[in-house]
């Protein structure tokens, strides 16, 4: 019997051999229609065991899977999932997340409720994770998407995402050749412009985040790179970088709240987590400057 694919899982994953076991566990135990899914895989030529596990674990399933590889980066590979997918939505999965059995279902009741939807991201919630710099990210995140809403102009990222293919398509897609980090930023701006809406939705999802600040600095540098390419190919700044010293004092007004959430006084270093990943974030976008200069 012909499958009719309504929701295509794309997971973009790299070097994930640590995590990407239990995220591929959370997929293929989702509550909705496994005759209604598929999963497409795009792999960057891993080195360690990630593709192994996810062939294996894949093999158990009754979900349809096809799996790529590539090594021109994330632009490249999430568009080989827009090229290929045969559902209606795509759900954006990363090689870290952990999704709830009702994830997909929710998602995909609140875009048939929003025909308007281009984007919508699912909502964070808060995984137990032992460091100091796990913890303060997780938080941060499950504030700034922790409530079903519109989104006017902060950047959602793909990682729990629903893209409607019909919207991302119209809108040229993702940029194939988009430097480093940022192409979903890229592809959100093309689809608001496209006329499309974009939300938060009541799916909720969860993260596992960096362990250091080592790392944590890492991500925030490439992603202010991929921050200068973005301004550079669509000359617009995004308001949530351009008010810096607003947005560090909105951090510590907010430490209250986040009490509330995590009930532990480790929120108290939130505006010294959110200065040293926006120190990050600046420094790659000036890294980026000159390296294109």
């Amino acid at each position: 019997m012909k499958r009719e694919i309504k929701v295509t899982v794309g997971i973009c994953v790299k070097n994930s051999e640590q995590t990407i076991k239990d995220a591929l566990r959370s997929v293929l135990e989702q509550d909705f229609s496994h005759e209604s899914m598929e999963i497409i895989i795009v792999d960057g030529y891993s080195t360690d065991k990630t593709l192994s596990i996810i062939q294996k674990e894949l093999s158990k399933s009754n979900i349809f899977f096809r799996i790529f590889q590539e090594n021109k980066g994330l632009g490249y590979a999430r568009q080989i999932v827009v090229d290929n997918a045969l559902g209606n939505f795509i759900v954006w999965v990363d090689g870290d997340m952990i999704l709830p059995k009702n994830f997909i279902r929710r998602h995909v009741e609140f875009m048939e409720l929003h025909p308007e939807a281009g984007i919508a991201k699912g909502r964070y919630g808060v995984l137990n994770q032992a460091s100091l710099v796990a913890a303060l990210e997780d938080l941060e995140f499950v504030m700034a998407f922790g409530q079903e809403r519109e989104i006017s102009f902060e950047p959602l990222g793909a990682s729990g995402c629903i893209y409607r293919v019909k919207a991302i398509r119209q809108a040229g897609g993702f940029d194939a050749n988009f430097k480093g980090v940022g192409e979903d930023m890229d592809a959100e701006y093309r689809v608001r412009i496209a006329g499309w809406k974009l939300y938060v939705s009541p799916a909720l999802f969860f993260e596992r985040r960096r362990n250091t600040w080592q790392t944590l600095w890492k991500e925030y540098f490439w992603h202010g790179k991929g921050g200068f390419y973005f301004f550079k190919k669509n000359k617009v700044v995004n308001p949530t970088s351009v008010f810096f010293p607003y947005l560090l004092l909105k951090k510590f007004i907010q430490i209250t709240h986040a009490y509330k959430i995590l009930h532990q006084k480790k929120v108290i270093f939130l505006p010294i987590h959110y200065f040293f990943k926006r120190t990050a974030w600046l420094l790659g976008f000036l890294n980026g400057f000159f390296e294109w200069t």
